[in-house]
């Protein structure tokens, strides 16, 4: 499933052949113990599996077989959900963000900072099908078949650079619910990816953004530059709200059977233990892709593999999403974006209010205090000279009914010093 392959030859397994194969190595799975399998098939499985002590070697047996045989019946499941996947497709349509937050601990949702979009960001080694998967989820709600692909995928990855830029998907196209974020791959080197991963967790991601790392030449620096120019970044960034690990299931395989020195299972283990990928207590959850070229029994195998090796439950938090578009395959991509929407939403944030924020509000309550007392002294001065205007007029007025040419004084200061009107010359304005 995308990114390209390594130049060997694979074999596609058919429907049929899946089934034939299933029936004889499944049994033989089942009906022996864990060890007897991988000893069968050697290679399959990290020696360092099987300890000495017998008691607890018989529990990982007993674990083991146990997931096995979760994992191969969730396959047979699928089947049997395939007739409530347009309700499930429904359910994820209708979501936005915040609808599967759990009111808990006496926090509402008013209490959470509620994204206007849940964003995923996916994160994976190079050629791990970070780009195949985006088209491969978008076809699932898109409904048509023949949709251009919407993210540029790699044939051959060891040809080019592959992603160089943060690109934003939103799923389904049209939609603000939630978005996918299609990401630069993992480097060989660790310290370049938990800073990677570090700025993406901590600042946020933005739409054509170009990603840069320490460990780049020179003369790729300058030719990602180029680049960036011709191309427009967004202005908004968006928080992470919840990561999906790509991981290629045959390189996982190839790992196990150490033809790479486990260099590629290393890379994963490294990665995950990342704490910026973790949102409070919950992990990534993680998706095998190019399972299209192997069989039940080895996707399997290298769930078990990767759970035992990132410490995360392998039927429930590991998803097989091989390149198919098959209703199974489909059903896979809902339950997958649903367990990652409903974590998102679990490890929402808490509203806080920042030192900006209550300042200008402090700021705004002084301004309008001001106002208000400003507009109060100048009511009541208003009223205060209007009565006392009125009251100086009718006390003139009927002084001067009396005697017309008296003149009036009014006092003016303590010393006696008096203002004298005469009343009678302007009595035309103050009876008007």
């Amino acid at each position: 499933m995308g990114g390209g392959g390594d130049g060997n030859s694979f074999h596609c397994y058919s429907h049929e052949e899946e089934e034939e194969e299933e029936e004889s190595v499944d049994s033989l799975f089942i009906d022996h113990t864990t060890r007897e399998f991988f000893d069968a098939n050697e290679g399959f499985i990290d020696k360092t599996w099987l300890s000495s002590d017998s008691s607890e070697t018989e529990l990982v047996h007993l674990r083991r077989r146990k997931d096995y045989e979760e994992i191969m019946q969730g396959y047979d499941s699928f089947k049997a959900r395939v007739q409530n996947l347009d309700e499930a497709k429904r359910k994820l349509l209708s979501y936005k963000p915040g609808d599967w937050t759990e009111e808990v601990g006496g926090m509402k949702i008013n209490n959470y900072d509620v994204p206007k979009t849940t964003s995923l960001i996916l994160l994976g080694p190079r050629g791990s099908g970070k780009s195949s998967l985006v088209n491969r989820i978008s076809r699932v709600f898109e409904d048509d078949s023949v949709t251009s692909e919407r993210a540029q995928v790699s044939y051959n990855s060891s040809v080019g650079h592959g992603t160089l830029f943060l690109n934003e998907y939103m799923i389904p196209s049209g939609s603000t619910s939630f978005c996918l974020y299609d990401t630069r791959s993992l480097s060989e080197n660790s310290c370049d990816n938990s800073e990677m991963i570090k700025s993406w967790m901590t600042k946020g991601v933005r739409h054509g953004e170009l990603v840069l790392r320490d460990s780049d030449s020179s003369c790729v620096r300058k030719l990602m530059k180029c680049k960036a120019q011709k191309t427009c970044c967004s202005k908004d960034k968006r928080m992470v709200n919840f990561v999906i690990l790509v991981v290629n299931a045959h390189s996982v395989l190839k790992s196990m059977s150490g033809e790479d020195d486990m260099q590629y299972t290393r890379l994963l283990e490294e990665t995950f233990s990342c704490l910026y990928l973790s949102c409070k207590d919950d992990k990534p959850v993680v998706v095998c892709t190019h399972g299209d070229i192997l069989s039940h029994t080895d996707r399997a195998c290298v769930r078990i593999h990767l759970g035992e090796l990132l410490g995360i439950p392998p039927a429930k938090q590991i998803f097989d999403i091989p390149d198919k578009c098959d209703p199974e395959t489909n059903l896979a991509v809902v339950d997958m974006l649903t367990y990652s929407l409903m974590h998102a939403d679990k490890n929402l944030p808490g509203k806080t209010r920042s030192p900006h924020k209550v300042l200008g509000m402090l700021m705004m309550i002084m301004l309008v205090c001001v106002c208000l007392f400003a507009f109060w002294s100048t009511f009541h001065s208003f009223k205060l000279g209007h009565w006392h205007a009125t009251w100086h007029l009718w006390r003139n007025s009927t002084a001067c009914s009396e005697s017309p040419e008296t003149y009036h004084a009014i006092p003016k200061t303590e010393s006696g010093e008096a203002i004298h009107i005469a009343w009678h010359e302007i009595r035309h304005i103050w009876e008007a």
